[in-house]
This record gives structure tokens, sequence and C-alpha cells, in this order.
């Protein structure tokens, strides 16, 4: 049986300019990922994901429940159609959740914890989405790669 409880944090890695939109806006890309459209976070803090994913910055999100919540709502409300869940991915196997969350075992290093959403007709086109959830900064914090997690 698989624990879908979100963990305590999760982590973000991209550029300053983009991380700093998401954290006094809320404003995140859902991109097509196997019939998905897919948000995907890291539940590791790590140096080495800085390089791993090319990002000179990471947003932390310390409340990973509120979080969750507020990107699942912000969703149904621009696409009132589609199913979503979040959860981790499972590598080098397939995964409880589908193929959106079944990763080969060469990507384990990322820890990935991903929100998804399928449409519920299979007519939708698969384009990127943006939604908007509002400032996270009650909650979230852009770092660098020199932080040191408390």
């Amino acid at each position: 049986m698989h624990d879908y409880q979100r963990p305590p944090t999760l982590h973000r890695y991209g550029p300053r300019s983009e991380l700093e939109l998401a954290l006094t806006q809320g404003h995140f890309v859902l991109r097509p990922d196997s019939g998905f459209l897919t948000l995907s976070f890291s539940q590791a803090w790590s140096r080495d994901l800085f390089e791993h994913f090319g990002a000179d910055s990471c947003l932390v999100i310390h409340n990973t429940e509120e979080f969750g919540e507020r990107v699942h709502r912000a969703v149904q409300r621009t696409l009132p159609n589609w199913a979503g869940i979040d959860g981790a991915v499972e590598y080098g196997a397939r995964a409880a959740l589908g193929a959106a969350f079944t990763m080969g075992a060469q990507d384990a290093v990322e820890k990935e914890w991903k929100f998804a959403w399928r449409a519920m007709h299979s007519q939708s086109s698969m384009n990127p989405v943006v939604i908007r959830i509002g400032s996270l900064e009650q909650f979230a914090e852009v770092r660098g790669p020199d932080y040191r997690p408390g």
C-alpha cells in the first residue's frame, strides 16, 4: 500500500525570475506529459539538483497541504472537466498512479512529487495551461544553492 500524504516540503528548481513569479503570484505552468497536464516538484533539497535542472534558484514550499489544495482548486476552476491527483513518482517500475508517475531508474535523483490532471473527455487539447493561485509568501521562499535548510 502506498502512502500518498504530501511530503513536509516541496522544491521547484528553476530560474530565479520564474520562481519569484511563482512565489509572489502563484504563477505555474501545467505541461503535457503522457496524456496528462503536470506540475512537478522535488521532495529533496540538494545542491546537485541545481546543476541537474540547470537552475540558479529553488522555490521551497513549507506548507504543502495548503499549497496542494490551492493548486487543485485553481485547476478545477480553469479546467472544470479534468480530474487531478498528486503523488510520488516511482522510478524503474510502473507506478500505481500510471504513466505520468513512472520514470526510469536513472531519474531517481529527482525524488519527484507530481501533480497531474487528465481530461474526462478525450477531445481536450494538450497545450500548456497557466494557473495562478495567489501569493505563496506566507509559506514559501526562493533560495539559492548555498541555503542550508533548518
